[in-house]
Protein backbone atom coordinates (compact mmCIF):
# COMPACT_ATOMS: atom_id res chain seq x y z
CA UNK A 1 0.00 0.00 0.00
CA UNK A 2 2.78 2.41 0.99
CA UNK A 3 4.69 1.47 -2.15
CA UNK A 4 1.70 2.36 -4.34
CA UNK A 5 1.30 5.76 -2.68
CA UNK A 6 4.99 6.50 -3.16
CA UNK A 7 4.82 5.57 -6.84
CA UNK A 8 1.73 7.78 -7.28
CA UNK A 9 3.42 10.76 -5.67
CA UNK A 10 6.57 10.35 -7.76
CA UNK A 11 4.48 10.08 -10.94
CA UNK A 12 2.56 13.24 -10.04
CA UNK A 13 5.80 15.14 -9.44
CA UNK A 14 7.27 13.97 -12.76
CA UNK A 15 4.11 14.94 -14.69
CA UNK A 16 3.87 18.37 -13.04
CA UNK A 17 7.55 19.09 -13.69
CA UNK A 18 7.21 18.04 -17.33
CA UNK A 19 4.17 20.29 -17.81
CA UNK A 20 6.02 23.25 -16.28
CA UNK A 21 9.02 22.67 -18.51
CA UNK A 22 6.77 22.44 -21.57
CA UNK A 23 5.00 25.71 -20.63
CA UNK A 24 8.31 27.53 -20.23
CA UNK A 25 9.56 26.13 -23.53
CA UNK A 26 6.38 27.26 -25.30
CA UNK A 27 6.65 30.78 -23.90
CA UNK A 28 10.26 31.07 -25.04
CA UNK A 29 9.32 29.80 -28.47
CA UNK A 30 6.65 32.54 -29.01
CA UNK A 31 7.44 35.48 -31.24
CA UNK A 32 8.71 38.48 -29.22
CA UNK A 33 6.18 41.32 -28.66
CA UNK A 34 7.30 44.55 -30.37
CA UNK A 35 5.91 48.08 -30.51
CA UNK A 36 5.86 50.45 -33.44
CA UNK A 37 7.19 53.95 -32.89
CA UNK A 38 6.58 57.34 -34.40
CA UNK A 39 8.63 60.53 -34.42
CA UNK A 40 7.33 64.07 -33.83
CA UNK A 41 6.94 66.39 -36.81
CA UNK A 42 6.65 70.10 -37.53
CA UNK A 43 3.11 71.20 -38.40
CA UNK A 44 0.76 74.16 -38.45
CA UNK A 45 -2.11 73.40 -36.09
CA UNK A 46 -5.46 75.18 -36.27
CA UNK A 47 -8.07 74.72 -33.58
CA UNK A 48 -11.54 75.51 -34.88
CA UNK A 49 -15.26 74.91 -34.52
CA UNK A 50 -17.84 74.78 -37.31
CA UNK A 51 -21.15 76.65 -37.60
CA UNK A 52 -23.82 75.90 -40.20
CA UNK A 53 -25.90 78.61 -41.84
CA UNK A 54 -26.40 80.50 -45.10
CA UNK A 55 -25.25 83.54 -47.09
CA UNK A 56 -27.50 86.60 -46.79
CA UNK A 57 -27.26 90.27 -47.78
CA UNK A 58 -26.37 92.82 -45.11
CA UNK A 59 -29.65 94.58 -45.82
CA UNK A 60 -32.55 93.33 -47.91
CA UNK A 61 -35.14 95.93 -48.90
CA UNK A 62 -38.74 94.97 -49.64
CA UNK A 63 -40.55 97.26 -52.07
CA UNK A 64 -44.22 97.68 -51.18
CA UNK A 65 -46.96 99.84 -52.77
CA UNK A 66 -48.63 102.81 -51.08
CA UNK A 67 -51.87 102.17 -52.92
CA UNK A 68 -53.98 99.05 -53.48
CA UNK A 69 -54.74 97.77 -56.96
CA UNK A 70 -53.82 95.23 -59.64
CA UNK A 71 -50.38 94.80 -61.18
CA UNK A 72 -50.60 96.16 -64.72
CA UNK A 73 -46.94 95.89 -65.78
CA UNK A 74 -43.66 94.57 -64.36
CA UNK A 75 -40.39 96.04 -65.63
CA UNK A 76 -37.75 93.96 -63.81
CA UNK A 77 -36.91 90.34 -63.04
CA UNK A 78 -34.68 88.52 -60.56
CA UNK A 79 -30.98 89.18 -61.16
CA UNK A 80 -31.40 92.62 -62.73
CA UNK A 81 -29.11 95.39 -61.49
CA UNK A 82 -31.08 98.62 -61.04
CA UNK A 83 -30.50 102.08 -59.62
CA UNK A 84 -32.40 104.09 -57.07
CA UNK A 85 -35.53 105.55 -58.68
CA UNK A 86 -35.76 102.99 -61.50
CA UNK A 87 -39.26 101.81 -62.37
CA UNK A 88 -40.18 98.36 -61.03
CA UNK A 89 -43.91 97.98 -61.72
CA UNK A 90 -47.11 99.81 -62.56
CA UNK A 91 -50.37 99.40 -60.67
CA UNK A 92 -53.88 99.80 -62.05
CA UNK A 93 -56.18 101.21 -59.37
CA UNK A 94 -59.56 99.60 -58.81
CA UNK A 95 -61.43 102.40 -57.02
CA UNK A 96 -63.45 101.80 -53.90
CA UNK A 97 -67.05 102.78 -54.66
CA UNK A 98 -67.59 104.40 -51.28
CA UNK A 99 -64.40 106.47 -51.54
CA UNK A 100 -65.19 107.36 -55.14
CA UNK A 101 -68.68 108.56 -54.18
CA UNK A 102 -67.32 110.63 -51.27
CA UNK A 103 -64.73 112.22 -53.58
CA UNK A 104 -67.43 113.07 -56.13
CA UNK A 105 -69.61 114.60 -53.42
CA UNK A 106 -66.60 116.62 -52.30
CA UNK A 107 -66.34 118.16 -55.78
CA UNK A 108 -69.98 119.16 -55.76
CA UNK A 109 -69.81 120.61 -52.24
CA UNK A 110 -66.71 122.66 -53.05
CA UNK A 111 -68.29 123.83 -56.34
CA UNK A 112 -71.28 125.22 -54.43
CA UNK A 113 -68.96 126.99 -52.00
CA UNK A 114 -66.90 128.38 -54.89
CA UNK A 115 -69.95 129.78 -56.66
CA UNK A 116 -71.09 131.41 -53.43
CA UNK A 117 -67.69 133.04 -52.85
CA UNK A 118 -67.62 134.19 -56.50
CA UNK A 119 -70.96 135.98 -56.11
CA UNK A 120 -69.83 137.54 -52.83
CA UNK A 121 -66.57 138.75 -54.40
CA UNK A 122 -68.37 140.29 -57.40
CA UNK A 123 -70.82 142.08 -55.09
CA UNK A 124 -68.01 143.44 -52.86
CA UNK A 125 -66.03 144.61 -55.90
CA UNK A 126 -69.07 146.49 -57.23
CA UNK A 127 -69.55 148.22 -53.87
CA UNK A 128 -65.83 149.06 -53.69
CA UNK A 129 -65.96 150.63 -57.16
CA UNK A 130 -68.82 152.88 -55.93
CA UNK A 131 -66.82 153.83 -52.85
CA UNK A 132 -69.27 152.19 -50.42
CA UNK A 133 -66.78 149.75 -48.76
CA UNK A 134 -63.11 149.93 -47.93
CA UNK A 135 -60.31 148.14 -49.76
CA UNK A 136 -59.81 145.92 -46.72
CA UNK A 137 -63.31 144.49 -47.07
CA UNK A 138 -62.68 143.80 -50.76
CA UNK A 139 -59.42 141.98 -49.97
CA UNK A 140 -61.18 139.74 -47.43
CA UNK A 141 -63.75 138.74 -50.05
CA UNK A 142 -60.95 138.10 -52.55
CA UNK A 143 -59.10 135.82 -50.11
CA UNK A 144 -62.25 133.82 -49.40
CA UNK A 145 -62.85 133.41 -53.14
CA UNK A 146 -59.27 132.18 -53.75
CA UNK A 147 -59.54 129.71 -50.89
CA UNK A 148 -62.75 128.34 -52.36
CA UNK A 149 -60.99 127.94 -55.73
CA UNK A 150 -58.14 126.04 -54.03
CA UNK A 151 -60.54 123.70 -52.23
CA UNK A 152 -62.42 123.01 -55.46
CA UNK A 153 -59.19 122.15 -57.34
CA UNK A 154 -58.06 119.92 -54.45
CA UNK A 155 -61.39 118.07 -54.54
CA UNK A 156 -60.93 117.40 -58.27
CA UNK A 157 -57.39 116.08 -57.74
CA UNK A 158 -58.57 113.87 -54.89
CA UNK A 159 -61.27 112.45 -57.16
CA UNK A 160 -58.63 111.65 -59.84
CA UNK A 161 -56.39 109.93 -57.26
CA UNK A 162 -59.24 107.80 -55.91
CA UNK A 163 -60.33 106.87 -59.43
CA UNK A 164 -56.94 106.32 -61.13
CA UNK A 165 -54.28 106.51 -58.41
CA UNK A 166 -52.70 109.60 -59.97
CA UNK A 167 -53.43 113.12 -61.10
CA UNK A 168 -51.84 115.95 -63.02
CA UNK A 169 -48.82 117.53 -61.36
CA UNK A 170 -47.61 114.48 -59.38
CA UNK A 171 -45.06 113.43 -61.99
CA UNK A 172 -42.72 110.69 -60.73
CA UNK A 173 -44.46 110.62 -57.36
CA UNK A 174 -47.57 108.99 -58.82
CA UNK A 175 -48.74 106.16 -56.57
CA UNK A 176 -49.31 103.80 -59.47
CA UNK A 177 -45.63 103.81 -60.49
CA UNK A 178 -43.57 101.67 -58.11
CA UNK A 179 -39.89 102.68 -58.07
CA UNK A 180 -36.77 101.33 -56.41
CA UNK A 181 -35.71 103.01 -53.17
CA UNK A 182 -32.09 101.72 -53.36
CA UNK A 183 -29.48 100.70 -55.92
CA UNK A 184 -28.70 96.99 -56.10
CA UNK A 185 -29.75 93.63 -57.49
CA UNK A 186 -33.33 92.41 -57.74
CA UNK A 187 -33.39 89.24 -55.66
CA UNK A 188 -37.00 88.26 -56.14
CA UNK A 189 -40.21 89.44 -57.78
CA UNK A 190 -42.95 87.42 -56.03
CA UNK A 191 -45.87 88.90 -57.98
CA UNK A 192 -47.14 88.59 -61.55
CA UNK A 193 -49.18 90.75 -63.88
CA UNK A 194 -52.80 90.59 -62.77
CA UNK A 195 -52.07 89.95 -59.11
CA UNK A 196 -53.89 92.11 -56.59
CA UNK A 197 -51.67 94.05 -54.17
CA UNK A 198 -52.46 95.76 -50.87
CA UNK A 199 -51.03 99.09 -49.83
CA UNK A 200 -48.65 99.41 -46.90
CA UNK A 201 -50.17 101.27 -43.94
CA UNK A 202 -50.30 101.30 -40.15
CA UNK A 203 -52.52 98.21 -40.06
CA UNK A 204 -51.03 96.13 -42.87
CA UNK A 205 -47.41 95.64 -43.96
CA UNK A 206 -48.57 95.47 -47.58
CA UNK A 207 -47.78 93.18 -50.50
CA UNK A 208 -44.13 92.80 -51.46
CA UNK A 209 -43.62 93.66 -55.11
CA UNK A 210 -39.84 93.06 -55.19
CA UNK A 211 -36.91 92.52 -52.86
CA UNK A 212 -33.54 94.19 -53.50
CA UNK A 213 -30.08 94.11 -51.94
CA UNK A 214 -26.50 95.14 -52.53
CA UNK A 215 -24.92 91.76 -53.34
CA UNK A 216 -21.44 93.18 -52.81
CA UNK A 217 -22.19 93.35 -49.08
CA UNK A 218 -22.92 89.84 -47.81
CA UNK A 219 -22.89 88.18 -44.41
CA UNK A 220 -22.79 84.62 -43.12
CA UNK A 221 -25.65 83.94 -40.72
CA UNK A 222 -25.57 80.70 -38.80
CA UNK A 223 -25.85 78.97 -35.45
CA UNK A 224 -23.41 77.39 -33.00
CA UNK A 225 -24.08 74.95 -30.21
CA UNK A 226 -24.00 76.05 -26.58
CA UNK A 227 -20.92 73.86 -26.03
CA UNK A 228 -18.93 76.04 -28.47
CA UNK A 229 -20.35 79.52 -27.84
CA UNK A 230 -18.10 80.05 -24.81
CA UNK A 231 -15.00 79.48 -26.93
CA UNK A 232 -15.68 82.21 -29.51
CA UNK A 233 -15.74 86.00 -29.43
CA UNK A 234 -16.35 88.91 -31.80
CA UNK A 235 -13.48 89.67 -34.14
CA UNK A 236 -12.36 86.08 -34.74
CA UNK A 237 -11.60 85.16 -38.38
CA UNK A 238 -13.97 82.87 -40.27
CA UNK A 239 -13.38 80.57 -43.20
CA UNK A 240 -16.58 80.21 -45.20
CA UNK A 241 -17.20 77.22 -47.45
CA UNK A 242 -20.22 77.25 -49.75
CA UNK A 243 -21.56 73.92 -50.92
CA UNK A 244 -22.46 75.23 -54.38
CA UNK A 245 -19.02 76.78 -54.92
CA UNK A 246 -16.51 73.93 -54.98
CA UNK A 247 -12.85 74.20 -53.99
CA UNK A 248 -13.23 77.77 -52.71
CA UNK A 249 -13.15 79.36 -49.28
CA UNK A 250 -14.09 82.91 -48.40
CA UNK A 251 -12.72 85.06 -45.59
CA UNK A 252 -15.01 86.72 -43.09
CA UNK A 253 -14.95 88.25 -39.61
CA UNK A 254 -17.23 87.29 -36.74
CA UNK A 255 -19.28 90.40 -35.91
CA UNK A 256 -22.15 89.23 -33.75
CA UNK A 257 -22.97 86.53 -31.20
CA UNK A 258 -26.54 86.39 -29.91
CA UNK A 259 -26.77 87.06 -26.16
CA UNK A 260 -29.68 84.61 -25.91
CA UNK A 261 -29.90 81.06 -27.20
CA UNK A 262 -32.92 79.25 -28.65
CA UNK A 263 -33.97 75.65 -28.07
CA UNK A 264 -33.88 73.72 -31.35
CA UNK A 265 -34.17 69.95 -31.63
CA UNK A 266 -33.34 69.50 -27.96
CA UNK A 267 -30.20 71.68 -27.99
CA UNK A 268 -29.57 75.37 -27.28
CA UNK A 269 -28.36 77.21 -30.39
CA UNK A 270 -26.85 80.71 -30.54
CA UNK A 271 -27.10 82.84 -33.68
CA UNK A 272 -23.91 84.34 -35.10
CA UNK A 273 -23.14 86.70 -38.00
CA UNK A 274 -19.95 87.38 -39.93
CA UNK A 275 -19.25 89.92 -42.68
CA UNK A 276 -17.72 88.49 -45.85
CA UNK A 277 -14.86 90.31 -47.50
CA UNK A 278 -15.70 91.69 -50.94
CA UNK A 279 -15.35 89.14 -53.75
CA UNK A 280 -14.15 90.40 -57.12
CA UNK A 281 -13.95 87.08 -58.95
CA UNK A 282 -16.59 84.77 -57.50
CA UNK A 283 -20.30 85.55 -57.46
CA UNK A 284 -22.02 84.14 -54.37
CA UNK A 285 -25.77 83.80 -54.67
CA UNK A 286 -27.91 84.95 -51.78
CA UNK A 287 -29.48 82.15 -49.74
CA UNK A 288 -26.85 79.47 -50.43
CA UNK A 289 -26.14 77.15 -47.51
CA UNK A 290 -22.65 77.48 -46.06
CA UNK A 291 -20.40 76.37 -43.22
CA UNK A 292 -18.17 78.68 -41.22
CA UNK A 293 -14.98 77.41 -39.64
CA UNK A 294 -14.31 79.63 -36.65
CA UNK A 295 -10.58 79.71 -35.92
CA UNK A 296 -10.15 79.54 -32.15
CA UNK A 297 -6.34 79.26 -32.13
CA UNK A 298 -3.52 78.82 -34.66
CA UNK A 299 0.19 78.02 -34.30
CA UNK A 300 2.61 77.86 -37.23
CA UNK A 301 5.49 75.39 -37.67
CA UNK A 302 5.48 73.88 -34.18
CA UNK A 303 6.63 70.50 -32.84
CA UNK A 304 3.61 68.22 -32.84
CA UNK A 305 2.57 64.62 -32.37
CA UNK A 306 -0.62 62.68 -32.91
CA UNK A 307 -2.96 63.13 -29.99
CA UNK A 308 -3.48 59.35 -29.89
CA UNK A 309 0.13 58.92 -28.67
CA UNK A 310 -0.45 60.95 -25.51
CA UNK A 311 -1.10 59.15 -22.22
CA UNK A 312 -2.28 60.67 -18.96
CA UNK A 313 -1.21 59.84 -15.46
CA UNK A 314 -4.01 58.07 -13.57
CA UNK A 315 -3.47 60.22 -10.45
CA UNK A 316 -2.18 63.63 -11.58
CA UNK A 317 -3.75 63.55 -15.09
CA UNK A 318 -0.46 64.99 -16.37
CA UNK A 319 0.32 64.12 -20.04
CA UNK A 320 3.28 61.91 -20.93
CA UNK A 321 4.61 59.65 -23.68
CA UNK A 322 6.88 56.62 -23.72
CA UNK A 323 10.22 57.20 -25.48
CA UNK A 324 12.34 54.39 -26.94
CA UNK A 325 15.67 54.13 -25.09
CA UNK A 326 16.87 50.76 -26.38
CA UNK A 327 15.83 47.53 -28.04
CA UNK A 328 12.27 46.97 -26.74
CA UNK A 329 12.92 49.42 -23.93
CA UNK A 330 10.79 52.52 -23.30
CA UNK A 331 10.91 55.21 -20.62
CA UNK A 332 8.19 57.62 -19.56
CA UNK A 333 8.71 61.28 -20.44
CA UNK A 334 6.46 64.09 -19.20
CA UNK A 335 5.46 66.67 -21.81
CA UNK A 336 3.67 70.04 -21.97
CA UNK A 337 0.90 70.30 -24.56
CA UNK A 338 -0.37 73.32 -26.50
CA UNK A 339 -2.99 73.80 -29.23
CA UNK A 340 -4.83 70.72 -30.48
CA UNK A 341 -7.03 70.26 -33.54
CA UNK A 342 -8.37 66.91 -32.35
CA UNK A 343 -5.86 64.89 -34.39
CA UNK A 344 -2.51 66.56 -33.82
CA UNK A 345 -1.38 68.43 -30.73
CA UNK A 346 1.40 70.94 -30.15
CA UNK A 347 4.21 69.84 -27.80
CA UNK A 348 5.72 72.83 -26.02
CA UNK A 349 8.23 70.99 -23.84
CA UNK A 350 9.60 67.49 -23.34
CA UNK A 351 10.30 66.20 -26.87
CA UNK A 352 12.63 66.64 -29.81
CA UNK A 353 12.32 65.69 -33.47
CA UNK A 354 14.64 62.67 -32.97
CA UNK A 355 12.60 61.02 -30.20
CA UNK A 356 10.80 57.79 -31.05
CA UNK A 357 7.43 57.58 -29.34
CA UNK A 358 5.81 54.27 -28.48
CA UNK A 359 2.49 53.59 -30.17
CA UNK A 360 0.04 52.17 -27.70
CA UNK A 361 -1.18 49.24 -29.79
CA UNK A 362 1.35 46.40 -29.51
CA UNK A 363 1.81 44.14 -32.54
CA UNK A 364 3.57 40.91 -33.41
CA UNK A 365 6.31 41.01 -35.99
CA UNK A 366 5.43 39.40 -39.28
CA UNK A 367 6.97 36.01 -39.98
CA UNK A 368 8.64 37.38 -43.06
CA UNK A 369 10.36 40.07 -40.97
CA UNK A 370 11.58 37.43 -38.56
Amino acid sequence: MKKSVTIFILAFIVITFSAAMYYLYSKNAEDPVVYKTEKPSTKTIIKKTVATGSILPVEEVFIKPNISGIIQEIYVKGGDIIKKGDLIAKIKVIPNLSSLNNAKNGIQTNKIALDDQKRNYDRQKSLFDKGVISKQDLEKAEVSYQQAQQSYNAANRNYDIVRTGSTRGLGNTANTLIRSTISGMVLDVPIEVGNQVIESNNFNEGTTIASLADVNKLIFKGKVDESDVGKIKEGLPLKITVGAVENSTFDATLDYIAPKGKLENGAIQFEIEGTLKKQNTTFIRVGLSANASIILAKVDSVLSIKEALVQFDSKTKAPFVEIKTGDKQFDRKDITLGVSDGINVEVKEGLSLDDEIKIWNKIKEDEDDN
